[in-house]
């Protein structure tokens, strides 16, 4: 019973969530996020903790699908956008440094233009500009 009522908990979620999408990609995203998210809290924190994960990680996971994260990867290796070094890991959630530049994705390249990205350590990343935080690694 209480595997029903998370999955239908999950499923309540991810609806408006799913409405929000500005594209098939980006649905996929936030879905595989919610999927991973709701695991997660499932393990640690019952019913209650797959709705809140699944919640967190549709979010997280909406940044850009695989297809998005190629098409962004290949327009910065055109670009020939140089890399900066940092001594951190460069990981999700971690604050571009204030001496590195992040660049806008343009609009032709086909994907949501809210996002910037940067080189670190010759791995493009996908920054959120408000916040200059790392929101995506594409490898």
């Amino acid at each position: 019973m209480r595997v029903l009522f998370s999955v239908a908990v999950i499923a309540a979620v991810s609806l408006p969530l799913g409405a929000h999408a500005q594209s098939a990609d980006e649905a996929a995203g936030a879905g595989a996020g919610l999927a991973t998210g709701a695991v997660a809290g499932a393990i640690i924190g019952g019913p209650v903790g797959a709705a809140l994960g699944g919640a967190i990680g549709a979010i997280a996971g909406g940044a850009l699908s695989a297809p998005q994260a190629a098409r962004v990867q290949q327009y910065v290796v055109t670009q020939g956008t140089p890399s900066a070094y940092v001594q951190d890991q460069v990981v999700v959630g971690a604050p571009l440094p204030r001496t590195v530049s992040s660049y806008p994705v343009p609009a032709d390249v086909g994907v949501n233009t809210q996002y910037n990205y940067s080189v670190l350590n010759e791995r493009t990343v996908v920054v959120d500009p408000q916040t200059r935080r790392v929101i995506q690694v594409i490898d």
